[in-house]
This record gives C-alpha cells, sequence and structure tokens, in this order.
C-alpha cells in the first residue's frame, strides 16, 4: 500500500496537469471550438481542483476519504463539503509558506505566511460557486453568463490556486507530522519533506 504522503504526491502531480490546461487555455494554444465550451472547460478543471484540494489532506484513511467523497457526489455545496471536511480534519486545509534562508544558525530556513494573493477558504467558496454556474446550461430568461468577464478572471483563479499551493505544509489524518509539499518546476514532480513533532509548537526534520 503506498504511503499517504505519496498518494497526497498523486493528487498534487494530477493539479499540476489541470492547471497546465487550464494555461494553454489561457494562452488561447487550445480551444473546444467554440468560446463558451472553451471556457467551461477550463473552469471545470479549476473545479476538480478544487475538489482535490478539499479531500486531499483525507487521503491516509481510504475509508474516511470514500466516505466524505459519496457524502460530496451527493451534495453539490461546497460551504457543507468544507464543514464536513474540516470535522473529520480540523487543519485539512493547505497552508501557503514563503521560505527564506534562517538568521539563526541552527536552521536551515524560516517559514512565513503570505499576506495574501493565494486561494483563501472565502476565495474557495467563491470559485466554487462560479464554476458551478459554469456546469449548467444559461437560463434563457435569467442572466447571461458573461464569458468574457471569465476569461479575464481565468489567469487570477490560477494565480491564486499556484500560490496556495507552490509550498504548503498540510497535517494529515491521525498523524502528528507535519509535511511539507512544494509543487516544483513546470517539468519537475511534486515533492515533500517530514518535520517530526518535538513539543506541541515545533517541528524538526
Amino acid at each position: 500500500m503506498k504511503l499517504a504522503q505519496d498518494n497526497y504526491i498523486n493528487v498534487l502531480s494530477e493539479i499540476k496537469k489541470r492547471t497546465a490546461v487550464i494555461d494553454a487555455i489561457h494562452r488561447k494554444q487550445i480551444n473546444s471550438l467554440y468560446e463558451a465550451t472553451t471556457i467551461e472547460t477550463a473552469y471545470l478543471q479549476l473545479r476538480k481542483i478544487l475538489e482535490l484540494i478539499a479531500f486531499g489532506s483525507l487521503i491516509a484513511n481510504i475509508s474516511v476519504y470514500s466516505k466524505q467523497y459519496v457524502k460530496f457526489s451527493t451534495n453539490w455545496n461546497a460551504s457543507l463539503m468544507l464543514k464536513d471536511v474540516e470535522r473529520v480534519n480540523p487543519n485539512f486545509y493547505p497552508q501557503p509558506i514563503i521560505q527564506a534562508a534562517s538568521k539563526d544558525p541552527n536552521y536551515a530556513s524560516e517559514w512565513s505566511k503570505p499576506k495574501d494573493g493565494y486561494l483563501t477558504k472565502d476565495d474557495f467558496l467563491e470559485l466554487y460557486e462560479k464554476c458551478g454556474r459554469m456546469m449548467h446550461a444559461e437560463n434563457p430568461y435569467g442572466a447571461k453568463i458573461d464569458y468574457d468577464k471569465y476569461r479575464e478572471q481565468l489567469p487570477i483563479w490560477r494565480s491564486k490556486v499556484v500560490r496556495l499551493l507552490n509550498a504548503h505544509t498540510i497535517t494529515l489524518i491521525n498523524d502528528t507530522n507535519l509535511y511539507l509539499f512544494q509543487m516544483g518546476n513546470k517539468d519537475s514532480n511534486p515533492s515533500y519533506n517530514i518535520f517530526g513533532l518535538i513539543n506541541e509548537t515545533t517541528y524538526m526534520k
């Protein structure tokens, strides 16, 4: 059986592939012949990325993961989904970090959290709702979908997701270790380092 962190690496690898599709659509390198379906394809990738983010930290426990996934498949409410996942793993959401050389000779690097620019939980809910609007036929009697605006916002949402995941930590369910995951450059695979818990607030590689 694969280790939980290796399964999570597979999740991140899939996210990288789906992000590459979004990039190709934004650069107009690929299309689906019709502008509306092209933009819908991009937002479908974003929606799947959000689901991978939400369920990624549960990957350590297949029974828990399966239960939450089945529950979500019958209830497409992102807010309820996040609440359900959070009940199982309160620290499920990735924590983005910025790495810099440490001024303390006892440590190789120092971590800090970016002030903005990454996908927050509130952003997650907003984006999921936007993606949901794209998954249904347009109501001829309702407000029209502004595809130009959706295309304009695409690189903004893409950037927020990348900023969240580029270097981030997570805690897996029933695991006291802290995991640092790095997405790597375009052509490399995601990687991770494990930090063991020394006390309530300190981890050591």
